[in-house]
């Protein structure tokens, strides 16, 4: 009768590569809102910045969004659907006054977003979001500007470029992403190593 022994080298790669297939599963982003235009009253020529932004991203889990603003010009504030609806700016569910604002996304759902300038508000400054649900199927926005929305072939494409982030340690929208991998990545390798040793 044969050897039916696997070689241990094998029992180490199918190790490592089950342990590939985990972190992948717990990659997250960070996303700069608004890309190059940032955070900001849009412009007459990009008047709906935010609804395209967003439409054009897929958020989920452990993601988080990066507004970067002039803090002694603008603010953002987390408001309810009819706050949003209504451009009232005066029972913010979350201030952030900062210029360098950070909202982490830990549940599922819609979420709401304006300038806590109720007049940026109303020129467009806001910002609705529909995060993944558990069976990755996306919420769908019910923007009330969503019934005159253009097809997505013709709504404009926005590079994701990112510069420098003022006051603040994190170096690109992914870094937080990248050194949560590489640590994972190499704890995996080190207790793969381990167990390998003890296999041979």
């Amino acid at each position: 009768m044969g050897d039916l022994r696997i070689p241990k080298h094998q029992i180490f790669f199918a190790f490592q590569l089950l342990v590939s297939f985990q972190i992948n599963k717990v990659i997250c982003y960070q996303y700069k809102v608004g890309d190059l235009d940032a955070w900001g009253i849009p412009t007459a020529a990009n008047p709906r910045v935010y609804t395209y932004w967003s439409q054009n991203h897929n958020f989920k889990l452990g993601d988080s969004l990066l507004f970067l603003y002039p803090p002694s010009q603008d603010s953002v504030i987390q408001v309810t659907e009819q706050s949003f609806k209504a451009c009232n700016t005066k029972e913010p569910v979350l201030y952030m006054g900062d210029g360098n604002s950070l909202f982490n996304i830990t549940s599922t759902g819609k979420f709401y977003f304006t300038s806590g300038n109720s007049q940026h508000c109303l020129k467009g400054q806001k910002l609705e979001i529909s995060v993944l649900s558990g069976d990755g199927s996306a919420l769908s926005p019910s923007n009330s500007q969503s019934s005159s929305m253009p097809d997505s072939a013709a709504a404009p494409s926005y590079p994701t470029v990112f510069g420098s982030i003022p006051a603040s340690n994190i170096t690109s929208p992914s870094s937080s992403t990248i050194l949560r991998s590489s640590s994972s990545l190499i704890f995996a390798s080190f207790i793969g190593s381990i167990i390998f040793a003890l296999i041979i």
